[in-house]
């Protein structure tokens, strides 16, 4: 096996080695789920859900397309990796996979605000 370089980039994760650690980070990765998402140009969140947001399975609102948050949510849950602060929010809004929402889907618009906001966060 042979030396290829200094590890940078490695399944969506960003490594940076330094004398006195390493520094993980999914920036590249959650620009690219703004982008997926076309979320680039929303306004920015301080929190990753709302402080009165009360989910449940309610059957009056609009229904969304089930493909599209299952995909939300399983890319958030891997952007978990780096930002454990999240966990409780995505956790949150997986529980309504099966019929989700319109509630359910500003719920998870507002933890991609919230990641705009925290973009450069990481481990």
């Amino acid at each position: 096996m042979s030396m290829m370089g200094e590890l940078n980039y490695f399944l969506g994760l960003q490594i940076k080695q330094f004398q006195h650690g390493t520094f993980l980070s999914q920036s590249k990765y959650c620009r690219e789920l703004l982008k997926k998402f076309d979320m680039e140009n929303y306004k920015e969140v301080a929190t990753p859900i709302a402080t009165g947001c009360y989910l449940d399975t309610e059957e009056k609102g609009a229904n969304v397309d089930q493909t599209k948050y299952k995909g939300l949510i399983g890319s958030l849950l891997y952007l978990t990796a780096s930002r454990p602060h999240i966990i409780f929010s995505v956790c949150l809004c997986a529980r309504y996979q099966a019929n989700p929402k319109e509630l359910h889907f500003m719920a998870t618009k507002r933890i991609l605000k919230y990641l705009k906001r925290t973009i450069d966060v990481g481990l």
